[in-house]
């Protein structure tokens, strides 16, 4: 394993992090504190509580899970999509690293961002809410296990994509409204039988569902299956990754 080459990549990618700090960390953190007051006070003052917590609380988790995905798509599809549009990508394939070693640096890197945000939005919540965090542990594996998954998705995005348009398209398009319509502002369990049974078919529910576990210990899903769903998501991307690089689609041509 070469690790100055890993090492040498994610302190390129975080210091570019550190240049651009207002759009990296600072503007996607004050867009979730809006979220707080407008979801928080104008919702929250109508709907009390939601399965005993209090209904500021109980979106904090969905809240953090918007932010840490849609960034870490975002960071890892930028990392890798910039070297191939001016070109040197080709210096990266022909130096003495492996495919491992590449994802490593850059998917590393975007995850650590996305932590970093998820743990500052973590921080701030309680500003708005009192709460406590039941099982930290869990949250944590849950949180790391997120920013890592999506990082990769990121990754594969970033190959795929011809121009900046299509950067934005699968996490705009397709993304988002998963996470809306995955239960980051309400319960499950609040919606129609048929359309509790529809929703389960959401990805995003399993991983917000046991992150939410993790504060309050409520989900609309049994633990176990959100730890298969992260990490069979997990390996599906990094089994995409490996054929990517084996093949050379759109990295080679």
């Amino acid at each position: 394993m070469n690790w100055h080459a890993v090492a040498a990549i994610y302190k390129f990618e975080m210091a570019r992090t550190w240049r651009t700090i207002w759009q990296s960390i600072v503007s996607p953190v004050l867009s979730t504190s809006l979220y707080f007051v407008v979801f928080g006070t104008a919702i929250g003052s109508r709907i009390s509580e939601v399965e005993g917590v209090s209904y500021g609380a109980f979106i904090v988790p969905g809240l953090i899970m918007l932010s840490v995905i849609t960034q870490s798509i975002t960071n890892a599809a930028l990392g890798i999509y910039f070297p191939k549009f001016i070109g040197t990508i080709y210096e990266l394939l022909s130096a003495p690293i492996n495919v491992l070693e590449i994802v490593l640096g850059y998917v590393g890197a975007a995850a650590t961002k996305a932590f970093l945000i998820g743990m500052i939005i973590l921080g701030t919540s309680f500003l708005f809410v009192p709460m406590q965090i039941e099982y930290p542990l869990v949250m944590l594996l849950f949180l790391v296990l997120t920013c890592v998954s999506f990082s990769l998705m990121g990754f594969i995005i970033g190959i795929w994509a011809k121009n900046f348009e299509q950067l934005n398209l699968v996490p705009m398009l397709i993304v988002t409204p998963l996470i809306f319509l995955g239960g980051a502002f309400y319960s499950v369990s609040m919606l129609p039988d048929a359309w509790q049974v529809v929703t389960l078919f959401n990805p995003v529910v399993y991983l917000i569902s046991g992150f939410r576990w993790a504060f309050f210990g409520l989900a609309d899903v049994a633990l176990g299956w959100s730890l298969l769903a992260i990490l069979g998501f997990t390996m599906g991307c990094l089994l995409v990754i490996w054929r990517i690089f084996k093949t050379g689609w759109r990295i080679k041509s």
